[in-house]
């Protein structure tokens, strides 16, 4: 899989090097034009439901001298991503940082560099993953499914089941793009927190619930969602989102069903049918959960969410509302308040029968 992943990415990025070429053959000053990903220009699309770019775009020119510098950047950073592919080596942000600084590319600061590399990510349309430059990882996953490495070569065609580390296994760039040879689960649970992520392989969730565990660590990294994804599609697993109970959680699942700002100029990173199932601001009270005030933070956080298109649905709006009336917010850990299992005894099994009646 990702094989050809890289061999469509190398073959626009020669496609690039090309037309630059040619440019400067013609006697012209080089340019481009990249996609807009300032706020300005993102859409929420109904069809897609997920947040994208609109039509907007913005041309670098050799001719105009306020824009040889990025446009040098770009070109610098697009070659530097072919010679990874080529090569079949990868790199960090941070890697690619220092690594400019041995050709002159003067970025200023990392966030420079960084944002130049978005820029050719919404310029190819792919992820920077797929031109070889990685994240830190910090998600993981655990459960009774079977896969394939394709990638790194040292590891391409071993084959690992993820229940076999007790830790849950990291889910970087070789397990997101793995091939599923078996899975025996038949729904997935996307965990916030590593606590309770680690608290549900102790209390054998994935055997009593017959499903897969992710631990996103907060805010799910880009190819935690892209397996999220893969696991609802191609094996049509339901996914079910557990976050704390407050607007930061909220957006936490939001940003893996509809996308995000940052990534809008990416498709293949939503799950449109993973159900947010709690923590919902409605439980704090159905289940009696020890809870703590609202914040102001947190108040002017449910107010721009109140105004985000992504939340108009009619379930997303009665939450915010609800927040709103009791001013308080919980944790996933409020619950062992009633014992250490009782997440699992008392609110899962409850929590699932209240979604099934509501779908």
């Amino acid at each position: 899989m990702q094989k050809e992943v890289n061999k469509e990415v190398l073959s626009k990025l020669v496609e690039l090097g090309k037309e630059i070429y040619k440019q400067i053959e013609r006697g012209e000053f080089p340019k481009i034009k990249i996609p807009i990903r300032s706020t300005s220009n993102i859409i929420f699309d109904r069809t897609l439901n997920q947040l994208i770019l609109g039509p907007e775009v913005s041309e670098r020119s050799a001719g105009n001298i306020k824009q040889i510098r990025s446009l040098a950047q770009f070109l610098w950073v697009a070659a530097f991503a072919k010679k990874l592919i080529e090569e079949g080596k990868s790199s960090t942000l941070r890697d690619l940082f220092y690594h400019s600084l041995n050709y002159e590319i003067r970025f200023r600061k990392q966030i420079e560099s960084n944002e130049t590399v978005a820029d050719l990510e919404a310029y190819l349309g792919v992820p920077r993953e797929s031109f070889n430059i990685f994240p830190k990882e910090r998600a993981s996953i655990f459960g009774d499914i079977t896969i394939e490495y394709t990638t790194p070569e040292t590891h391409k065609g071993v084959r690992v089941n993820l229940s076999s580390n007790p830790d849950g296994v990291m889910i970087g760039l070789s397990v997101a793009h793995s091939e599923f040879i078996s899975c025996n689960a038949d729904k997935v649970f996307v965990i916030e927190k590593n606590a309770i992520f680690r608290r549900f392989i102790e209390e054998r969730v994935h055997v009593k619930f017959n499903a897969i565990l992710i631990d996103t660590a907060g805010q799910a990294p880009r190819m935690a969602r892209l397996l999220i994804r893969r696991l609802n599609e191609e094996l049509g697993l339901p996914v079910y989102i557990l976050t704390d109970a407050d607007p930061w959680g909220m957006h936490i699942a939001m940003v893996i069903i509809k996308g995000s700002a940052n990534a809008a100029h990416l498709r293949e990173l939503t799950t449109p049918k993973a159900k947010w199932i709690g923590l919902w601001a409605t439980d704090i009270r159905r289940f009696n959960l020890p809870s703590f005030p609202l914040s102001k933070l947190d108040e002017e956080r449910i107010k721009k969410l109140e105004e985000d298109p992504r939340y108009r649905d009619f379930e997303w709006q009665c939450e915010l509302q609800e927040f709103k009336k009791i001013k308080r917010r919980a944790e996933l850990e409020s619950f062992s308040a009633y014992g250490l299992n009782a997440i699992v005894e008392k609110y899962l099994p409850k929590k699932l029968k209240i979604i099934e009646e509501i779908s």
